[in-house]
């Protein structure tokens, strides 16, 4: 949900002190001595307030311990610069991807470096391709991170093979919910598609909430409602 007064993580009421106290950013982890937060204890610094959406996506996932891919996803959609639709999803599947994989296998120290090369291969990715090259983004995403974690290349035999399924699995899920394109619907069926995959092919188990219920659609025009899986009333 795209928080447009109070807190831009729950949408819960600011509370204001006279006496400032440390509390960390939300999306970057920096510690700050502030005279504000929201009831639920959330606090977003002025930089991450301002920064673009795939800046703000880079460095949240650089410094959350978050193993959940789903929960840090939704996270960054409610920040109001990740849009209802938009090529900064493309970098947002590989980029929670791949925070999640390093986070759980206690490699974090890994995540800077593969995170700026998803961004730079993501940013190819233009918004549109999921209607005017038949490859949703989203979909896209999930091989960019299978390939940065397998170390794929035009000349690999398994690491090739197993991201170019990847990518096939998750257009073909993406393609059977139908159109028109939503790009929370889309992010979703790629992350779960990617978790699922992992475990079949790799016998790697992230963690994964078991549900998840779009809090998006009423920003959505062209909402399948009931069609959608994720869709809450």
């Amino acid at each position: 949900m795209e928080h447009q007064t109070g807190c831009l993580i729950c949408g819960e009421e600011l509370v204001y002190s006279a006496q400032s106290r440390e509390q960390s950013c939300f999306y970057c982890g920096q510690k700050f001595d502030v005279n504000v937060k929201c009831v639920q204890g959330h606090y977003v610094c002025d930089q991450c307030h301002a920064m673009s959406a795939n800046e703000l996506i880079e460095q949240t996932c650089q410094e959350t311990q978050l193993t959940d891919p789903l929960n840090l996803a939704v996270a960054l959609m409610k920040h109001p610069n990740v849009k209802m639709h938009g090529p900064e999803h493309h970098f947002l599947v590989p980029a929670v991807l791949l925070t999640a994989f390093y986070n759980q296998q206690g490699q974090p120290e890994m995540k800077a470096e593969k995170l700026r090369l998803a961004r730079e291969r993501a940013q190819v990715v233009k918004g549109g391709f999921c209607g005017y090259w038949g490859s949703c983004g989203a979909g896209i995403g999930n091989g960019i991170f299978m390939s940065l974690v397998t170390g794929a290349t035009p000349v690999s035999r398994q690491e090739w093979r197993v991201s170019n399924l990847l990518t096939a699995a998750s257009l073909c899920c993406i393609a059977e919910h139908g159109g028109p394109r939503c790009c929370k619907r889309n992010t979703f069926l790629a992350i779960i598609t990617a978790v699922e995959f992992l475990k079949q092919e790799l016998e790697i188990e992230l963690e994964m909430r078991p549900d998840i219920e779009c809090e998006f659609s009423h920003l959505n025009r062209e909402c399948l409602q009931g069609r959608c899986p994720f869709y809450s009333s």
